[in-house]
């Protein structure tokens, strides 16, 4: 009887372990207050990382509403090389995909991510009570490019 009871003991702790490590969200726990806005905003900065290298003349960054196999291109921009990270402002709990394309050595890399900027509202951190935007950064550099 004792054997069952520490298995379901060992159950329930795994299982709450489990709810707590996959229900954290995107926000992390630490506010920069200078982020933060006095009133709800409707839009949102979403900054981009791109691949930093004098060997890719250029750089197509398009940005998407919803998921790429949606089709909705929302704009197009092309850069140099020069270029480390990019900024554009999108509107608050719209999904948006971003992709970069970078033309090495007549090969084309396409990087992809995607953000879903939301608002969340704290009275604790800051000296007052502020909103600030989550979930607004993606990494548009190549992981592995030969």
């Amino acid at each position: 009887m004792e054997i069952k009871y520490m298995k379901k003991i060992r159950q329930i702790i795994l299982l709450f372990i489990l709810v707590l490590l996959f229900s954290c969200e995107d926000q992390g726990l630490i506010i920069y207050c200078p982020d933060c806005f006095e009133t709800e905003p409707v839009k949102a900065e979403i900054e981009a990382k791109l691949e930093n290298n004098k060997y890719y003349p250029d750089v197509l960054i398009q940005i998407w509403e919803g998921n790429l196999e949606d089709s909705i291109l929302v704009d197009s921009y092309s850069y140099g090389s020069y270029l480390e990270t990019f900024r554009h402002e999108v509107t608050i709990n719209k999904k948006y995909t971003f992709t970069a394309t970078y033309n090495i050595l007549s090969t084309r890399y396409v990087a992809v991510d995607s953000a879903t900027p939301r608002v969340k509202f704290d009275k604790q951190q800051c000296n007052n009570p502020c909103f600030f935007v989550y979930d607004r950064k993606v990494d548009l550099r190549l992981k592995f490019a030969k």
